[in-house]
């Protein structure tokens, strides 16, 4: 009898189990990481929506006050249907108007001021970072976080 180890035929040659799952799972965080930065980059693009919707009411808001010596809050004299707060753009922001601007009320003679603001809605609650927008009758930009800390550098 020999003491030679029997030589064993050759395996089919593939995969083995481990090796499939550790690929499933380096695929699987790969397409967690892609969603994710997706995900941001949609609500970003969203964020443009709101800052237009701002600024055009912003104009509207200027040729009303050229046109009848006053900021206006009534929807229909700025073109658009229904009563403020109105959804703009796909859906995902309201625009509100105060007339004047609770922060800057103009005093005896001054001349009028509004506030513009633009608030998320339904799934662009979730832009944390770009909560609210605002724009004033002085033309100032401002963006809040959700907890009301002023990020407006990062947004606008």
């Amino acid at each position: 009898m020999s003491t030679c180890p029997q030589t064993r035929p050759d395996r089919a040659r593939g995969f083995t189990l481990i090796e499939l799952v550790v690929a499933m799972l380096v695929a699987a965080l790969l397409a967690t990481l892609a969603l994710s930065s997706y995900s941001s980059q949609v609500r970003k693009g969203r964020r443009v929506e709101a800052k237009t919707a701002l600024l055009d009411l912003a104009g509207r808001e200027e040729r009303e006050l050229s046109a009848t010596n006053a900021y206006s809050t009534v929807a229909a004299n700025l073109g658009y249907a229904g009563v403020f707060p109105v959804v703009v753009g796909s859906g995902y922001y309201q625009v509100s108007v105060a007339v004047p601007d609770p922060n800057n009320i103009p005093a005896a003679g001054q001349p009028p001021t509004f506030l513009l603001t633009a608030t998320p809605l339904g799934t662009q609650l979730q832009d944390t970072q770009c909560q609210t927008f605002t724009v004033n009758s002085q033309g100032t930009q401002k963006a809040l976080d959700n907890g009301g800390a002023d990020n407006t550098a990062n947004c606008w």
